[in-house]
């Protein structure tokens, strides 16, 4: 069958191999043709006698082996060889330049090109099916190996996903757990995560950080699991002894994020881990830096270590502008949520005093996301949907 130049086997077979041989003289093709009839059930032959023609019929098209010819006009065997190693889906495809005995210099420069194999004009048929079994057999083999890769690969990207949600899962239980011993303040972990995402976006910070301030800010206040009931649950004004004891949940939630137990180092030797412990999860380091900080206040006025200005890492002033947005328009025992007049005003007095004036800036930027948000996830709510932000 003849189209466009192209010469097909007509007989077809789903599991036959496709070869395509280009060569610019018609006669050869024919020839070839003829004396590969006899694999016409085995192998799809597709003759083509223009080289542009071929370079495009193989993008659109998975080849099990290519021949081709190097002298032809326009677009030469070597750059066929160069257009096609450039294809994704022929990056290994094997490749048979056809050259001629006194062709040296043209055999290496096809070797260079890509080819990987080489065949001397005239060529017999007994060393044609040769090479081309050859390189089915190669070709196959490749296939076998890509297809156990990707195989693989699907089964440890299903066994990562379920390792980082079940880590998720004891992250967000943990802020939960530290929220619940505080007092029950309904959505106050999910919103605080998302309107550090929203601040983090609003200040143009890479996509990655703003994704994991959303898991990261809701551990905030874990460290007051280490804080006494009659001070956490007290339902009047502390007293300043009281109050040290308080602050320490910022040290007290970095050191649980951040520092080795013996109980850490029994596990570890129970499971048969040697050696230095791995680097702690991203997550978790954002998070635990977000503990120690989200109290410190950008004039130096905060704690638990003073830190002022940008000595504050950019997750603590982010997360502190959240955590307080969100306090002053929840209500709590000890206090009605204020209205948002008042809660912009309260937010607007501590730009750069409390917080960063960047953060605030990004703030009133995004202010209107904030309030969706607030709107959404309620504390009257009894489950929380997606909201996107």
């Amino acid at each position: 069958m003849r189209a466009g130049g192209r010469r097909t086997a007509i007989v077809s077979a789903p599991d036959r191999k496709r070869i395509l041989f280009i060569d610019d003289e018609e006669q050869i093709t024919s020839a070839l043709e003829s004396r590969l009839h006899r694999y016409r059930d085995q192998w799809e032959l597709v003759f083509l006698n223009n080289s542009q023609e071929a370079v495009a019929y193989a993008a659109e098209h998975d080849l099990d082996t290519v021949i081709t010819d190097i002298r032809m006009p326009g677009l030469d065997g070597y750059g066929v060889v160069a257009r096609l190693r450039e294809m994704p889906r022929h990056v290994s495809t094997p490749i048979i330049v056809l050259t001629g005995n006194a062709e040296a210099d043209q055999k290496r420069r096809a070797l260079d090109a890509g080819a990987d194999d080489l065949l001397n004009k005239p060529v017999l048929t007994e060393d044609l099916v040769a090479r081309l079994q050859s390189a089915l057999r190669i070709k196959e083999q490749q296939d076998q190996l890509r297809d156990a890769n990707r195989l693989l690969e699907a089964r440890v990207d299903e066994r990562t996903r379920e390792l980082a949600n079940s880590r998720l899962d004891i992250i967000l239980r943990l802020a939960r757990a530290a929220e619940y011993r505080d007092e029950d303040t309904g959505f106050h972990i999910v919103r605080v995560g998302l309107y550090a995402k929203v601040l983090a976006e609003g200040l143009g910070l890479p996509p990655d950080l703003a994704d994991q301030l959303i898991l990261a800010a809701p551990l905030h206040d874990v460290g007051k699991i280490g804080v006494p009931d009659s001070i956490l649950l007290a339902r009047r004004r502390l007293t300043e002894d009281e109050w040290v004891i308080m602050r320490a949940h910022a040290s007290i939630g970095h050191g649980i994020l951040t520092e080795a137990s013996p109980i850490m180092a029994a596990f570890a030797t129970a499971r048969g881990q040697t050696g230095e412990p791995p680097d702690r999860n991203p997550l978790i380091q954002c998070a635990a830096s977000i503990a120690l900080t989200h109290h410190e206040k950008f004039d130096g006025s905060g704690y638990p270590r003073g830190l002022s200005g940008e000595a504050i890492p950019i997750e603590g002033r982010i997360a502190a502008l959240a955590d307080v947005f969100d306090a002053l328009s929840s209500e709590r025992p000890y206090k009605p949520a204020f209205p948002e007049s008042q809660v912009l005003d309260i937010l607007r007095a501590g730009c750069g005093s409390h917080f960063d004036p960047g953060v605030y800036a990004a703030f009133e930027r995004v202010a209107d996301t904030f309030r969706q948000i607030r709107a959404h996830y309620t504390d009257a709510a009894p489950d929380g949907e997606r909201i996107d932000c």
